[in-house]
């Protein structure tokens, strides 16, 4: 399977497919709101406002895997967007391991890290740079959003 061909549901109920994306460089974060890593949230708004007028997005997914995500989407709105000022898009609550993985953390998780390592999302905020061309790129969670690594990343796949 294709990722554009992989369904989606935002977080307001609306049916979407990543290739909604296809033609943007696309930072796939999972995400928690009672995660100690919660504060990632600014540097990711900080992101999407810099170079989301170049093609630019950061998907949020929010998961509860690790027992630390809110219950209901309206909560997650009202959270992320009343403490982070978040505008970037994000989709329903999913799993992102286990044998209920949505489809989209089904390929992605094979995407191997800086060390060479695939397989299962360690925590929350870990994160995938979608590249137009389908290529992955994989950061751990303490991996700051402003890390070098994932701005050089990003300004190399963006036009100029």
């Amino acid at each position: 399977m294709s990722l554009n061909d992989i369904a989606l549901t935002t977080l307001d109920g609306k049916p979407t497919t990543f290739g909604a994306y296809s033609d943007k460089v696309v930072l796939v974060v999972n995400v928690a709101s009672r995660c100690g890593l919660s504060p990632q949230y600014q540097q990711l708004e900080e992101l999407q406002e810099k170079y989301g007028s170049r093609g630019f997005t950061v998907l949020g997914v929010p998961s509860n895997q690790f027992l630390q995500e809110l219950k209901t989407s309206d909560d997650i709105a009202e959270y992320c967007s009343t403490t982070w000022g978040v505008t970037f898009p994000m989709t329903e609550k999913v799993s992102v391991n286990g044998r209920k993985r949505h489809p989209l953390y089904v390929e992605l998780v094979k995407a191997k890290d800086a060390s060479g390592k695939a397989g299962p999302v360690m925590w929350n905020f870990e994160k995938f740079l979608v590249l137009p061309s389908g290529e992955i790129k994989r950061f751990r969670p303490t991996t700051k959003p402003d890390d070098p690594a994932i701005i050089a990343a990003i300004e190399a796949a963006l036009p100029q």
